[in-house]
């Protein structure tokens, strides 16, 4: 199971700590669009876990706002993540905690023309 996968299934069982650690490994040893990629993963998955595990809806706030900075990078649709989707989902569930945003389990390959 790669890394994504991993911190992906996590996500979708609104295990948000256990995706968030899931993704530390291949976030650090990501490039460029990937690398943002995994780091507004991260920290969505960081702004879910504050404001449902630990009841801390500013420190949700700041920290879907820093992801938003990491996603701000990507293209609206990045290697089959629908990112400006997952943006908008992530914002609804930490108004509504009924809402549960979900991740695809696995990444597409990025198009040769995206990497240089």
């Amino acid at each position: 199971m790669s890394g994504w996968e991993a911190g992906a299934r996590h996500f979708n069982a609104g295990a948000y700590w256990e995706a968030h650690e899931a993704w530390e490994g291949p976030w650090g040893a990501a490039q460029g669009r990937d690398r943002s990629l995994y780091a507004g993963a991260i920290l969505l998955a960081a702004a879910l876990h504050k404001a449902r595990a630990m009841g801390n809806a500013r420190g949700g706030r700041r920290n879907y706002a820093k992801a938003l900075a990491h996603l701000a990078l990507l293209p609206d649709h990045y290697r089959g993540v629908a990112v400006r989707a997952l943006e908008a989902q992530v914002h609804a569930a930490l108004q509504d905690a009924r809402l549960a945003p979900q991740l695809p389990l696995t990444l597409l390959a990025e198009p040769a023309e995206a990497t240089r």
